[in-house]
């Protein structure tokens, strides 16, 4: 990524000063990564927040996984409780990414993968119908114990208007940088931290006045 060393500065001391601000993260683990998928399809377009109700509805609502599933998009969509196209969007995504799942092991499971390298485990994740990289991501981070930095679209571009990252970086550059300056043992935190902040604050005044001197 282009001036990778003056971005590489920033990213440091925004992640100093979240620290500061927000306090201890609570790493999330989760023992089977079919656990992980879901709740990245569904946070993927939700927020953190949503997400989080949108899961709670779902144990409440559902004897399992399987029977999440078999459900209809609509009925899923209408659970997740969000805007329409969205819920809908995550909703198809998520059967697909289920159905495929069960399809190639015939049982809702992924921990097989735990068995694995991270770098096989991945190939697999990759090889499943609909998931983003965010989602694969999310999935080796919290399950596989992979060092990955998942990133959301609201996360992009939030390190983009705050010129925290090269306007003109793609997703792959961005996840690239982010990995080689967070080490493993951090990522998690940093995510969630870094979410948080894309979620809650608004643009810096800098970056407004960027975007603003951009439609003159």
């Amino acid at each position: 990524m282009k001036n990778s060393k003056e971005y590489a500065q920033k990213v440091q001391k925004l992640y100093r000063s979240l620290k500061r601000s927000r306090g201890k993260v609570e790493k999330v683990m989760y023992e089977d990564p079919v656990d992980a998928l879901i709740y990245a399809v569904v946070s993927e377009r939700l927020s953190e927040a949503e997400s989080q109700a949108a899961l709670k509805r779902f144990r409440d609502y559902f004897v399992d996984w399987n029977e999440l599933r078999v459900s209809r998009v609509e009925e899923i969509a209408e659970i997740l409780g969000v805007e329409e196209s969205v819920a809908r969007e995550t909703a198809a995504t998520l059967t697909r990414a289920l159905m495929a799942v069960f399809k190639k092991y015939n049982v809702l499971s992924l921990e097989s993968l735990k068995k694995m390298g991270k770098r096989p485990a991945r190939q697999v994740l990759e090889k499943i119908e609909q998931l983003s990289p965010y989602a694969i991501d999310y999935c080796m981070l919290t399950a596989l114990k992979g060092h990955a930095i998942p990133l959301t679209e609201r996360m992009i571009e939030y390190l983009k208007t705050n010129d925290l990252v090269h306007a003109d970086a793609d997703r792959q550059q961005i996840e690239g940088f982010l990995a080689r300056l967070i080490p493993a043992a951090k990522a998690y935190e940093f995510y969630a931290l870094l979410r948080y902040e894309s979620e809650h604050r608004k643009t810096t005044g800098k970056a407004k006045v960027r975007k603003a001197k951009k439609k003159t």
